[in-house]
C-alpha cells in the first residue's frame, strides 16, 4: 500500500512540474492558418524548425504533458490552406517533451505567437499576408515602440522578413531566436552553414566566399540574424534575397554583376527601338509638364516636347520608357479643385441674442474650429454660446473654458448643415430680429483669390466762401463691404481658408456740411475647414445711442419748469453683431483626384 501512495505521488508530482496541454484546435482566417495549443500554465517552452526539403513544419513543445485524447493526428486539407495535416504525438526519447509535425501544400512563412496559456502557430495563405495582418508579436513599452521607429525592423519573424531585413542598410533591429558560436579559425562558408541551420533559412555562397580567410567567433546568446550580419559585416560580404533563399556573394564580384547588369541594360536600350506617342495635355501647360519630365527620357535617346499651340506632349523614346511617362502624366494632369464660396453676413440685434443666448458673443454648430495661426489679425469683443440641432435649437447659457476657441474676441465655430442654418436665418430675418446684409457666391480655384465687394454710397456738401462767393459743392463718399476668400484643397478633400472681412457703414454726420462718420469692422483669420462644412465668425458689435424727447413746444424749454412739460429723458441704446457664414465646397472633387468625397 505504501509503495502504491509513493508512486501516485512521484506521478503527481511530474505532472504538477510540466505544463498540461489540453486542446489543440486548427483555425483558418482570410489569409492566415491559426494552429492553437492551450495549456493550463505558461510555464512550457516552444520551438519552430523548417523542414524545407519536406515541405514541413515541426514544432517542439518543452516541459509539457498531455492526453492521448489530445495527441492525435487530423488533417485539415478540406480548408485549402497551407496546412493539410497536423500529427502531435510524444517527442521520441522524452517524457515531458511533445512534438507536432505540420504538413504543408508548399514551404510558406510561419511564425510562432504565445499569449499566457495559449500559444499558436500561424501560417501564410498568400505570400504577403503577414505585412498586411494586424497581428503583433511582442507588445512594447511607447519609449521603446519610439526608439524602434528609427530602427529596420522585419516585419515579422517570419524567415524571409528577417532575410529582406539583412539585405537593407541602416541601423538594424534584430529580432531572430538566439544562438552561441564559438569558433577557431574556422571557415566562412562552414560558419555561415552553421547559422543556416541554427536558423533554418536557405543559403547559396560563390565560390569567391570559400577562399577567404578562416575566422574565429565567440557569440554567446545572440540573435542568428545579427550573427549573420556580423559575418557579413567582417568579410564585406553582400547577401542578395530570392524568395527564401539569401545569395551570398564578395562585395568585388557583387559590384562586377552590377556593372555587367548596367552595360547589359544600356546595350538593350541602345538596341529597343525608339517609338512616338503623343498626349494631349487638358488641365496642366504641356511646357511646364515638358520641365517635369525630362529626366525620365532615356539619356542621349529620348525627347519629350512641348507643342504650345495645341498643348499636346510628342515623346520620342522607347516603349517602357513611352508608357511610363504615360502614367506620370495621367496623374499629373488633373482639373485644378474649383471651390463653390457660399457666405452669408448677418446682422443680430441684441434683443435677440438675448432671446437665443447670443448675448455675450455666438458659436453656432457642433464642434469648435482649432486654433487660429498667430498670424491672425482679429477686431470685435464677445465672448460665446453654442447652438445645435436640426432648426438650431438655442441655449441661452454661455460656454467657458478651451472648448469656446473665443481669441482676441472673435468667435470662430463650425456648422455641419447649410440647409438647416438657411432656415433659421430665414426666420431671423421674418421676425425682423437680425437682418442678411448679403448672400454673396463665388467659384474661384485652388490657391486663387476670390474676392466680393459691395459699395454703399452716399453724398453730402461742401461749402466755401460766403455771401456772393459761397460756393456748393456735392461730394461722395462710400462704405464697403469687401469678402475676400482663398481656399487652399487638400489631398484628403479638407480646405484651408485665408479669409479676410471687412465692413464700413455709415454713421451721423458731426456737423452740416461734413462728410459723415464712418465705423469699420474687419476680420482676418485662416481656418481649416471639412469640404462642405460651415464656419461661423461672429463677435463684431456695432453700437448705436438715440437721444430723443418730446413736450409742449416752447413750454417744455422754459428754465426750471420745463420739464413739466416734457417726457422724461429716454435715450435709446442699440447694439449688432455682425456675424458671417462661409461654406466652401469643392464642386469637381473625383474630376481634381481628390481622395475623399460628400
Amino acid at each position: 500500500m505504501k509503495k502504491i501512495v509513493i508512486a501516485v505521488s512521484i506521478l503527481y508530482s511530474f505532472f504538477a512540474l510540466s505544463a498540461n496541454l489540453t486542446k489543440i484546435d486548427f483555425q483558418q482566417k482570410d489569409d492566415l492558418s491559426y494552429l492553437n495549443f492551450n495549456f493550463d500554465k505558461n510555464d512550457f517552452k516552444i520551438k519552430k524548425f523548417q523542414v524545407v526539403k519536406d515541405k514541413q513544419v515541426i514544432i517542439d513543445i518543452e516541459n509539457a504533458v498531455s492526453t492521448q485524447r489530445v495527441l492525435r493526428a487530423f488533417d485539415t486539407s478540406e480548408f485549402s490552406g497551407s496546412v493539410v495535416f497536423v500529427s502531435a504525438f510524444k517527442a521520441p526519447g522524452s517524457s515531458k517533451d511533445i512534438r507536432v509535425v505540420i504538413q504543408l501544400r508548399d514551404n510558406v512563412r510561419s511564425k510562432i505567437q504565445t499569449s499566457g496559456n495559449l500559444a499558436s502557430i500561424i501560417f501564410e495563405n498568400r505570400y504577403g499576408a503577414f505585412a498586411s495582418s494586424k497581428e503583433q508579436d511582442n507588445v512594447v513599452s511607447a519609449v521603446e515602440e519610439k526608439k524602434a521607429e528609427r530602427l529596420l525592423k522585419p516585419k515579422s519573424k517570419s524567415m524571409e522578413d528577417i532575410l529582406e531585413n539583412l539585405t537593407l542598410s541602416g541601423q538594424k533591429k534584430y529580432v531572430g531566436n538566439k544562438i552561441s558560436l564559438n569558433v577557431k579559425d574556422m571557415k566562412i562558408n562552414d560558419i555561415l552553414d552553421l547559422i543556416a541551420d541554427a536558423s533554418g533559412f536557405n543559403v547559396i555562397m560563390t565560390n569567391d566566399v570559400a577562399e577567404l580567410k578562416p575566422l574565429s567567433l565567440n557569440l554567446v546568446n545572440v540573435p542568428w540574424d545579427q550573427a549573420l550580419d556580423t559575418v557579413l559585416s567582417i568579410n564585406k560580404l553582400v547577401a542578395e534575397k530570392n524568395g527564401a533563399i539569401l545569395t551570398i556573394k564578395t562585395l568585388a564580384q557583387a559590384t562586377e554583376e552590377k556593372r555587367k547588369e548596367r552595360e547589359a541594360t544600356q546595350i538593350k536600350e541602345v538596341a529597343e527601338p525608339l517609338v512616338t506617342k503623343i498626349l494631349p495635355i487638358s488641365y496642366s501647360k504641356a511646357k511646364d509638364l515638358t520641365t517635369l519630365l525630362k529626366d525620365y527620357v532615356t539619356p542621349a535617346r529620348g525627347s519629350i516636347i512641348a507643342d504650345e499651340r495645341t498643348n499636346n506632349l510628342i515623346i520620342n523614346d522607347t516603349l517602357e520608357t513611352t508608357e511610363k511617362i504615360a502614367k506620370i502624366v495621367d496623374i499629373l494632369d488633373r482639373q485644378t479643385p474649383q471651390v463653390l464660396i457660399e457666405s452669408k453676413i448677418v446682422e443680430v440685434n441684441e434683443g435677440y441674442q438675448k432671446q437665443i443666448g447670443l448675448q455675450n458673443g455666438l458659436n453656432f454648430g457642433y464642434d469648435p474650429i482649432g486654433q487660429i495661426p498667430t498670424s491672425t489679425e482679429l477686431t470685435g469683443s464677445a465672448s460665446t454660446t453654442s447652438i445645435s440641432g436640426p432648426g438650431l435649437s438655442f441655449s441661452s447659457a454661455p460656454t467657458t473654458g478651451e472648448a469656446t476657441r473665443n481669441l482676441l474676441g472673435v468667435t470662430i465655430s463650425r456648422f455641419g448643415r447649410l440647409f438647416d442654418l438657411n432656415f433659421q436665418l430665414q426666420l431671423l430675418e421674418s421676425e425682423s430680429k437680425g437682418k442678411i446684409i448679403a448672400s454673396p457666391r463665388v467659384v474661384t480655384k485652388h490657391n486663387v483669390k476670390a474676392e466680393i465687394i459691395s459699395t454703399d454710397t452716399t453724398s453730402f456738401e461742401e461749402r466755401e466762401g460766403t455771401g456772393e462767393d459761397l460756393t456748393i459743392t456735392f461730394k461722395e463718399t462710400t462704405a464697403e463691404l469687401s469678402l475676400a476668400v482663398t481656399p487652399q484643397v487638400a489631398n484628403d478633400g479638407a480646405i484651408d481658408l485665408i479669409v479676410e472681412l471687412s465692413k464700413e457703414q455709415f454713421g451721423t454726420a458731426p456737423a452740416a456740411g461734413a462728410p459723415p462718420d464712418k465705423t469699420k469692422r474687419q476680420v482676418k483669420t485662416n481656418v481649416l475647414v471639412e469640404n462642405g462644412s460651415t464656419i461661423v465668425l461672429g463677435g463684431l458689435y456695432s453700437y448705436s445711442k438715440i437721444e430723443s424727447h418730446s413736450g409742449v413746444p416752447y413750454l417744455k424749454d422754459v428754465p426750471i419748469v420745463g420739464w413739466l412739460f416734457r417726457t422724461p429723458y429716454n435715450p435709446q441704446i442699440s447694439k449688432t453683431e455682425l456675424v458671417i457664414f462661409i461654406t466652401p465646397r469643392v464642386i469637381n472633387q473625383e474630376r481634381a483626384g481628390l481622395t475623399s468625397s460628400l
